[in-house]
């Protein structure tokens, strides 16, 4: 035990990393910069759109803030978040929780981890309604945060999303309409010269849905200065890889889809479990190499270990 002990504050004394609690939630900086904070306790804007349980502020390399918090144009917006629409029991809708509508997320534990290569947040969260047995919690998720240190011009974020029923009959889904949208978000700061780059090279928004490949970089002045980006990642465990995209250029957030406009149901034996990687980069796409850098976490089996 004291032979672990010791191993445990070695890696530690090692790590770049330093998480800071608050009475909201947690921040983790590298080095003294800051790299994201996780906002725990609910938070509101003027008392509606009551949200917890995402990242906020994110930063670039350079320590600028590059996601949006309570937007004006849709005020239940809120940094990186995962959230759909459609939450049902029985068949019978409990809630909303894009705009968290008699729906109330309990963050039951946060745990801080550090380690000489990784610093990770491992999250577990209760969620409830008033349309269901009287708050009775009926599904569980388990998010593990996992951030390496940055590299040549990058940051590698892991996100692994493990939603697990309580009960029976439980099923998600994105936007009841064409657009399906829902899954794990990005609030970005939306400047004029945001670009979209994919596989295949540049990518234009549209309405509905796009099919562009596994992995999508939103690369942009946010601050206006100098270009900064993040990619999403998104791995071949997910079950509908390679997702669809909902992409936008004005007044709203980046979303990688899943499961769309139809409802899929969540396990009681077993998670359901999300991958999806973030890369936050310099903004030259000639180095950053995105497609090699999708290979290599295609190839990666550390994600099966993180839940």
């Amino acid at each position: 035990m004291i032979l672990l002990l010791t191993c445990c504050v070695s890696e530690q004394a090692k790590s770049p990393f330093t998480f800071k609690k608050t009475d909201q939630g947690v921040e983790l900086q590298e080095k003294s910069k800051s790299v994201f904070f996780y906002q725990k306790m609910p938070k509101s804007l003027n008392d509606e759109y009551i949200c917890n349980n995402y990242l906020h502020p994110l930063y670039n390399l350079n320590g600028d803030t590059i996601t949006e918090e309570f937007p004006a144009d849709h005020p239940y917006h809120r940094g990186i978040f995962w959230a759909w629409h459609q939450v049902y029991i029985d068949g019978k809708s409990v809630g909303d929780g894009w705009i968290m509508e008699d729906l109330e997320q309990v963050v039951v534990n946060v745990e801080p981890i550090l380690k000489e290569q990784i610093a990770q947040l491992k999250i577990n969260v209760l969620w409830k309604s008033s349309h269901f047995e009287n708050n009775k919690p009926f599904l569980s998720e388990f998010t593990t945060i996992t951030v390496y240190p940055s590299q040549n011009d990058i940051r590698k974020i892991d996100f692994v999303i493990s939603l697990q029923a309580l009960v029976t009959g439980v099923k998600i889904g994105g936007s009841d309409d064409g657009k399906g949208y829902g899954g794990l978000c990005a609030r970005l700061k939306l400047p004029e010269d945001l670009t979209f780059t994919s596989k295949d090279g540049a990518v234009v928004p549209q309405t509905l849905q796009i099919e562009a490949g596994p992995f999508m970089d939103f690369s942009a002045s946010f601050n206006g200065r100098g270009k900064s980006g993040v990619s999403i990642l998104c791995h071949p465990e997910t079950p509908n890889y390679p997702a669809p995209w909902i992409l936008r250029s004005k007044t709203s957030m980046q979303n990688i889809v899943f499961p769309g406009r139809n409802q899929i149901g969540i396990p009681v034996d077993k998670p359901l479990s999300l991958f999806y990687r973030l890369i936050i980069n310099n903004g030259n796409l000639n180095s950053v190499q995105l497609k090699k850098l999708q290979a290599e976490y295609e190839k990666t089996e550390a994600v099966k270990a993180l839940y």
